[in-house]
């Protein structure tokens, strides 16, 4: 799979810094420091992506349920049918509501 390149990050880091990026680069098999730095930034990237991703939706859940919970539905034929239910047991005295 080729890669167009066509744009260019320049970036300022110390002697002691490329020597380890480097290092680790050859220890992973890299061809070229290049290919290193952008793997990295791409995984650390997509990481914070997903991350935010997940951070969203859970915000999303929570308003859905706050929502549900001051705005219920409106009952429908089962949960009425489940009410007249529960009432008969209580008043037959089937189930005690204090326990």
């Amino acid at each position: 799979m080729a890669v167009t390149v066509n744009d260019r990050i320049d970036v300022r880091i110390s002697k002691e810094q490329k020597e380890l990026f480097k290092y680790a680069s050859e220890l992973r098999g890299f061809k070229s420091l290049s290919e290193f730095v952008v793997f990295c930034i791409r995984s650390e990237a997509n990481k914070i992506i997903n991350d935010n991703n997940e951070l969203i939706k859970s915000l999303e859940d929570k308003k859905v349920f706050v929502d549900a919970l001051l705005n219920p539905p409106a009952p429908n034929d089962k949960l009425k049918k489940a009410q007249l239910t529960f009432n008969q047991f209580t008043k037959d005295g089937i189930i005690n509501r204090a326990s």
